[in-house]
């Protein structure tokens, strides 16, 4: 069973920087997929960036630019860099992990995670 722990949230200004890190109880490699999420007051739960097949990132397009995803292998910690914040980033951010065998390119991008992090709340103030 996989264990992830979100932290790195917080409050912070418009056009300001926060760093959010995903500790996973297990070693992250290209068999498993991985991905940060957020979901807003009202809003449904969007996808924001998954690592794909070959450890590969892809990124909505609507955070394309600002938002950077990476692995630390040693540390067993997924992380999600966020720039140019704006209020619009307000949200409650997951992680989420799924074992298994990635079948094709996008597999991560549609998959249904089965391992969820409790989440961290992300606040934009203007």
């Amino acid at each position: 069973q996989l264990q992830l722990v979100e932290s790195g949230g917080g409050s912070a200004q418009a056009g300001g920087s926060l760093r959010l890190s995903c500790k996973i109880s297990r070693s992250t490699h290209s068999s498993i997929c991985m991905g940060w999420f957020r979901q807003a007051p009202g809003k449904e739960r969007e996808v924001l960036a998954v690592i794909d097949m070959d450890e590969q990132p892809i990124y909505d397009d609507s955070v394309k630019g600002r938002f950077t995803i990476s692995q630390n292998n040693a540390k067993n910690t997924l992380d999600l860099q966020i720039d140019n914040l704006t209020p619009e980033d307000t949200a409650m951010y997951y992680c989420a992990a799924d074992p298994g065998t990635i079948r094709w390119a996008g597999w991560c991008w549609r998959h249904d995670y089965g391992y969820w992090g409790r989440g961290t709340q992300v606040t934009v103030s203007s």
